[in-house]
């Protein structure tokens, strides 16, 4: 630990602040041994208690260095495993404040709260190609489909209990990849005491936490993540830490990580603490934490929860609670610097890392460079579109004409920031419904229109996310305690379709450069038709870099069958339609445009030619140009014949997950075989601590009174007609709700 590195840590610049502060195996004369740093400036006396010395703070303390603020000591024999607190004497006396390490590796299982040795010097890594491949595919013109996951709830054992980040990495890996996915976003996995926090609330931010294995496990499933060509991008929390008494709240006995102003430490919201951006050495703590994950973790990227409450001063607090900046406005002028530095830094010695901002209000300049005046993210969650797109979806078809522009207005803001569209975990809980339950109509008409709304989602400007269990249409809300609900893919045939249809649209997605090379700019995007609102159908086209290669978007949010609906187009020739989320393989009626479908000179929509094409109920469908084709990737053999089984349900799959290159050797976990009560826990005060529903298939169509589409410059009415409604309608005429399945009785949501 140089005088160097201590400028710079104080200076708010140490950006591997990790490698001087915590616990590190290393040999001092001639002798092995732990090192311990700890940063504690207002503390009387600090020393290192565990096991290893029957957690007496008289027998290994510490010694200041420095200015003094930081406090260190070498401890020789000591092996990895063990378990250790600091011991912090306060300034004005009094017992003993008992704390995790704040750079601490590794942590115990919970409810048990101390750190413990590890050395991360042993893992050997696998993914050099990987790393190299990143360097020229740069995300912003390249596929990023992400799956949302949160690790202890994905699937479980038969047991109940949580899979291991091994058994996750053989299991989940697999998965993703035969799903199509790109990305992984896995919850906040800091070290965390409540599991009902679902990670967000976290003590230990450089122990990955220990629920689910050690460091080295978590490891081997980025390792193998990368090894079948999926990135990893983990979701981060530096707005603000839990209060728990082994976290940073008052560390040395005082406010340290937190702000003096009660105002600006406490966030009431959250019940937890804010951090203070203004100080220096949390800026180093923070700046080398976010750095710990891409260099020792290989992580590919960061979500940065919750910017807002980083960025206001106001946020989430009523009139009272909050004092203005310098300026009188509302603005955290300490945030919004640390945040600028951050990306700075990251961007500096990662080039090509991901960094995501949740940032739910118009804050401008969210994802451009600081030299460009933003607040340097690279990629922004578009929670306005998110938002008025469920709100949309959970409407009556009905009323839908009178809601158009909550589809179209997306588009006036669309390439302000560079987007992801997130359907996340956010939105599956507290009492919002999945996102299948959120669509009206019955058994059928939901999962029509989910298929419809993901039809839609895919081909909409942006980068994309979905949180598990969406894929298969999971009836419940998400519950954090539990595996999601496997055994309807196995037992009800729609769901089964459903994850089937997700795997193919991924697919289509992953292969058609339109969907994704030119996300962020009009010149990916051009409109055919945004005020139909009478038949509540949009027409748009996407294009690629080369605008040669393009596909034409339908879609349509009503359960009507609309014959003879003619469409303009960009080109003259020949068309076929190539995706279709009505196909009866997806569980659809099969209304479809079967052949070659051939423009007319007819003027349509301000283009010289247009085409004539029926358009199936609530469903999106994709055109294709002839000319376009040889620009599309041809799938491979070994991708169309493959088997996926997910919990016993055939379909389509690919082959297992590749592991790593080369194996590696697991380190041997410790365990505290301690009595009841222990010299360590007399020394910290411790206390004694759904009948089947019966899918149905679409049914002949029948004629209706629907609104006929109308010719931009005067032109005859089209015919339409209505899919038949699943079940029986009320005497209002307003189709019944169908109840999603029960559960089965028998545990389904194991891993195999």
């Amino acid at each position: 630990m140089s005088e160097f590195d201590l400028f710079l840590y104080h200076q708010g610049t140490n950006y591997h602040a990790y490698e001087m502060l915590g616990a590190h195996f290393m040999e001092k004369d001639g002798k092995n041994g732990v090192r311990f740093a700890v940063w504690a400036p207002h503390a009387k006396s600090v020393s290192v208690v565990g096991d290893f010395n029957a957690w007496d703070t008289r027998t290994h303390t510490m010694e200041r260095i420095g200015d003094g603020e930081i406090w260190v000591t070498f401890i020789e024999g000591l092996e990895e495993g063990e378990v250790y607190k600091y011991a912090i004497e306060p300034q004005w006396g009094g017992p003993h404040i008992m704390k995790a390490d704040p750079y601490g590796f590794y942590a115990e299982k919970k409810p048990k709260t101390a750190s413990r040795l590890y050395d991360l010097s042993k893992y050997q890594w696998n993914d050099a190609a990987w790393q190299e491949r990143k360097k020229t595919h740069p995300s912003y013109s390249n596929p990023m489909l992400t799956y949302e996951v949160h690790l202890g709830s994905w699937r479980r054992t038969l047991e109940g209990g949580y899979l291991s980040y091994r058994e996750l990495a053989d299991q989940l890996i697999g998965y993703a990849k035969k799903m199509n996915y790109t990305h992984i976003e896995v919850m906040p996995l800091c070290e965390h005491p409540f599991d009902g926090s679902w990670g967000y609330q976290a003590t230990g931010y450089y122990a990955v936490t220990s629920r689910y294995g050690e460091p080295d496990d978590f490891r081997y499933f980025v390792d193998t993540a990368h090894a079948n060509g999926i990135a990893v991008i983990m979701d981060w929390v530096p707005g603000h830490f839990c209060k728990d008494e082994q976290g940073l709240r008052h560390f040395d006995g005082m406010t340290l990580y937190e702000s003096d102003n009660e105002q600006r430490a406490e966030n009431w919201e959250w019940g937890t603490t804010n951090f203070d951006y203004g100080r220096t050495e949390v800026q180093s703590f923070l700046i080398s934490n976010a750095m710990f994950w891409f260099e020792e973790y290989h992580i590919d990227g960061l979500r940065i929860d919750a910017v807002a409450n980083m960025l206001y001063l106001n946020y989430g607090r009523k009139d009272g609670e909050w004092q203005p900046n310098k300026y009188g406005d509302t603005g955290n002028l300490e945030a919004m610097d640390f945040i600028k530095k951050l990306n700075e830094a990251i961007f500096k010695f990662h080039p090509d890392a991901l960094m995501i901002a949740e940032e739910s209000t118009a804050w401008p300049l969210i994802s451009k460079p600081v030299y460009m005046g933003g607040m340097g993210f690279n990629y922004k969650w578009n929670m306005g579109w998110m938002n008025d797109m469920l709100s949309y979806m959970s409407l009556d078809p009905i009323y839908r004409k009178w809601n158009q522009d909550k589809v179209t207005f997306s588009f006036m803001y669309a390439f302000s920031e560079n987007f992801v569209l997130p359907l996340s975990h956010d939105e599956v809980v507290h009492g919002k419904c999945s996102l299948v339950s959120k669509m009206p109509g019955d058994y059928w008409q939901k999962f029509a229109g989910l298929r419809g709304f993901f039809g839609y989602w895919m081909a909409h400007p942006g980068k994309k996310l979905l949180f598990m269990g969406g894929e298969f249409a999971q009836f419940i809300e998400w519950n954090y305690d539990d595996s999601l609900d496997w055994h309807l893919v196995e037992e009800y045939p729609m769901h089964t379709k459903m994850l089937e249809y997700s795997r193919a649209l991924n697919k289509f997605y992953k292969e058609n450069r339109p969907f994704w090379e030119v996300d962020f700019d009009w010149n990916g995007f051009e409109w055919i038709d945004c005020n139909d609102s009478e038949n509540s159908i949009i027409t748009f086209v996407r294009k690629a870099d080369n605008a040669a290669d393009f596909l034409v978007v339908l879609c349509n949010f009503t359960p009507e069958v609309r014959h003879d609906y003619r469409i303009g187009v960009p080109k003259k020739g020949e068309y076929r339609e190539v995706f279709n989320s009505d196909a009866e393989e997806f569980g659809g009626s099969g209304v479809k445009n079967e052949g070659a479908l051939h423009t007319e000179d007819v003027p349509w929509h301000d283009r010289e030619q247009s085409l004539v094409i029926t358009v199936p109920p609530m469903a999106t469908i994709y055109l294709r140009h002839k000319d376009t084709l040889p620009f599309v990737k041809r799938s491979t053999p070994e991708e169309e014949t493959d088997v996926l089984v997910v919990k016993g349900v055939e379909t389509k799959k690919e082959k297992e997950p590749k592991k790593p290159a080369a194996k590696v050797s697991d380190s041997a976990q410790k365990e505290a075989t301690k009595a009841e009560q222990s010299p360590r826990e007399a020394a910290e005060g411790k206390k004694a601590h759904e009948g089947k529903a019966a899918p149905s298939k679409a049914e002949a169509v029948k004629k209706s009174s629907a609104a006929p589409q109308k010719k931009p410059k005067g032109g005859e009415a089209k015919k339409s007609v209505k899919a038949r409604p699943r079940k029986a309608e009320t005497a209002k005429g307003a189709t019944k709700t169908a109840k999603p399945p029960k559960k089965s009785s028998k545990k389904k949501a194991a891993a195999q």
